[in-house]
């Protein structure tokens, strides 16, 4: 039976290593750095379909098939978001900024909680839900910051005073504010959206609990 907790294993430890590195790109907005990101993200591919043919093979499990299915999805999924991030900073022409480096590095957290709960499966599975309660919390305190920096960005009124007095160039300066407004929501909302599946990489974690523990 091939040794599924440790190809398991391998994509949280190839997810905690591009996090390194993501979190360093959001950090720096280092074009290097990004494009590092994008190429640890292909060789997750590779590493996802290497188990997903392990496991299409593979006539005896032990834990239940589809479980093993969702956790090589879910782990992959997150390195996704992280790539697509990263796509989206170079598409859009901005730098990051220090909101979107915090929620990096807690998504990061949430990843090194998952790493650690996964890879007590096969001694002490009891103990990993202490993990997935852990990269629970980097999502809720992702979503806590997002609405923070939303309400940051959104705050305008230099702009909107600057309008009203009618000082020169007001209207190109407010217009470039907007624009930028939307830029970067873009982006946290991504950010956003890779903390749901950390989220969700702990929920198959769990679920997997419940069922070999």
């Amino acid at each position: 039976m091939p040794d599924f907790y440790g190809l398991i294993n391998a994509q949280c430890d190839l997810i905690c290593d591009a996090m390194d590195v993501f979190v360093e790109f959001m950090e720096t907005g280092d074009e290097a750095t990004g494009k590092r990101v994008r190429t640890m993200e292909k060789e997750g591919d590779d590493l996802k379909a290497r188990n997903m043919a392990i496991l299409s093979r593979a006539f005896a499990t032990p834990m239940d098939r589809e479980d093993i299915y969702r956790a090589i999805v879910a782990i992959d999924e997150i390195l996704n978001y992280a790539k697509t991030t990263v796509r989206e900073v170079e598409a859009l022409e901005i730098k990051p900024d220090n909101h979107m480096a915090e929620m990096a590095r807690l998504i990061r957290d949430g990843c090194a909680a998952l790493r650690q709960g996964y890879a007590k499966l096969s001694s002490t599975p009891t103990a990993a839900e202490s993990d997935a309660a852990v990269a629970r919390k980097s999502e809720r305190s992702t979503e806590k910051l997002y609405r923070a920096a939303l309400a940051e960005l959104f705050h305008a009124e230099d702009h909107i005073d600057a309008l009203g007095r009618n000082t020169e160039d007001a209207q190109a300066n407010a217009m470039r504010y907007v624009i930028e407004i939307f830029k970067r929501r873009e982006v946290y909302r991504h950010l956003s959206n890779a903390a749901d599946r950390v989220e969700h990489g702990a929920s198959v974690l769990h679920d997997i609990v419940v069922q070999i523990a």
